[in-house]
Formats: structure tokens, sequence, C-alpha cells
């Protein structure tokens, strides 16, 4: 096991996600110090440190061992090429009288672990409809989520109301909206919903035989959904505020894992995609009115 180059790549990890070794020695409740040493190569971080250490910098358990991103087809090797590692640096470490057992335990532990934590991504994955792919490297659908389907109808029918609500329009003004939903979490004692998505919405009219584009916006919302008499309706609209106060909302309003998302919602083909889609909806609209 190579400490060194396990170091390196804690670093490169703590560096991209912005974060200094304080804040990542916070987030697994342990010294500054304690990084350092890692990121030096001067020490390994403990087994109870692992798995919390390799969700703080978004990989798995089996490249943080090995050093470094893993490719798809090499990951079962590296996996059983770690947990020989694993042995032969405990070995090193212990008397003979110890390591039987406690290398068993840490064998045993880096299973379930890789396991647990395979069935956790995949589950939060497919939950997203994200690609998703088995413990044993077999890729398998997502079953189709009409729950899903329904929370973005009722988003999308929010989105529109309030902005046909609205005074100031034009005389066959109507408005659409897209969505791109990144996280959603249920609350299922409240019947809510918690939604994360990037929302665009824009405006178009039917003048002089050509439809024209009036207005529009485009950003991260976080949406609160209500199961109402059946029904699901939006009970909350949260955005983040413009200029200074953006990046401080953005950290407040959003979780981790989404904020990496909305700074690259822009480039990432993500509003391009949006806008495609309001444009079918405005064709099909126009056409039928």
């Amino acid at each position: 096991m190579n400490q060194v180059k396990i170091g390196r790549f804690i670093a490169e990890l703590r560096k991209e996600k912005n974060m200094t070794q304080k804040e990542l020695a916070e987030k697994l409740k342990i010294t500054d110090r304690a990084v350092s040493k890692w990121e030096n190569g001067r020490g390994m971080p403990e087994l109870s440190l692992i798995k919390p250490l390799s969700e703080a910098l978004d990989i798995s358990i089996n490249e943080l061992l090995s050093g470094e991103k893993i490719a798809k087809e090499e990951y079962q090797e590296k996996f059983e090429e770690n947990i020989i590692n694993t042995i032969n640096y405990t070995g090193t470490r212990m008397s003979r009288a110890k390591t039987v057992i406690i290398v068993l335990s840490a064998v045993f532990l880096l299973i379930a672990v890789f396991l647990s934590t395979s069935y956790a991504v995949n589950m939060r994955r497919m939950k997203n409809s994200e690609p998703v792919t088995s413990t044993w490297g077999y890729d398998y659908a997502n079953p189709v989520n009409f729950n899903d389907a329904k929370l973005e109808l009722a988003i999308q029918k929010y989105l529109v109301d309030v902005q046909d609500g609205l005074s100031d329009h034009h005389d066959n003004e109507k408005w659409f909206a897209a969505l791109k939903v990144y996280l959603t979490i249920e609350n299922e004692a409240q019947k809510s919903f918690t939604v994360y998505a990037w929302a665009q919405e824009e405006s178009y009219y039917y003048k002089d035989g050509e439809i024209k584009d009036k207005s529009g916006s485009s950003g991260p919302r976080k949406f609160t959904v209500e199961l109402i008499d059946g029904a699901y309706a939006v009970t909350h609209c949260e955005a983040p505020g413009d200029g200074t106060y953006y990046s401080k909302d953005i950290k407040r309003i959003f979780p981790q894992e989404v904020q990496d998302k909305l700074y690259t919602a822009q480039t990432d083909g993500t509003v391009a995609e949006l806008e495609t889609e309001i444009k079918k909806q405005v064709v099909l609209y126009f056409n039928d009115n």
C-alpha cells in the first residue's frame, strides 16, 4: 500500500473541492494535523475513517486505497489487490498473535463497507434517475418512478401558474417551464418532498404569423412539494440571491452533492437541453391553438 501515492491523491481531491485541511478534518471530526500527516505520506487513515473519508472526497473506498481513480474494467482487480495490500500493511505494524484476528476483521470490514457503499450509491442514483452499475459491474436499467414524474409536473405547473398570474402580459402570452432534477428527498412522516433542481422558464406569444419569445429566467431552485388531497402541490420555493449573495446562498440552500452540478449547469448542456424542451412545448401549444 503506497502511503505517499494515497496521500497525494487525498490532497489532490481535497483541493479540487476547494477544501482546506481544517475543513476536511472537521468533516471527519479529527485534527488537521492528521490530514497533513496523510497527505505528506507519513501515515494512513484509521479503518474507521476510510468510509467517511471516501464519502467526503466523492470516491469509492477501492479508489482511496489505490490512490487513483479506477476504470470500470480494472475495478475488481484493484479491489483484490487492495485486500492483499491491507493485509501486508497491517501485518507490518502488529504482532503475529494479533495479526490474524485484526487482519481478518479488516478484510471483512472492507468487503462489507464496499458492498454497503455500492448499494447505497446505486439506490441514490436510482432515486435520481442517474446511471447505475451493480456491485459486480453489470449495468441495469432504473425502474420507472411515477412519483418523480408527478413531482416534476407539479413543479412545472407551479412555475407556469406563478408567471401566468403576473400582470403586464401580452394578449396571448404563455409561459413554459422545464426542469432538471438533481436530488429528491422524501419526508414520509410529513408526506412531503424536497426537490433540488435547475428551473428554466420562458414566455412566448403569437403575432403576425410568428411565435415570438418575450422573456425568461434560468437558475437553481429548492422546492417543497406536499401531497394534499391526493395531489402534489408546491408549498414553498427558494432560490439564491443575485451578486455577492449567490455563492453564499448556494452553500446554504443546496447539499454539497448538488452544489458542484449547479456551477456547471451553464456549460454542461443542462440549460441548452431545457431550452430545447421548452421549444418543443411552445410548438405544440401554439400549433394546437
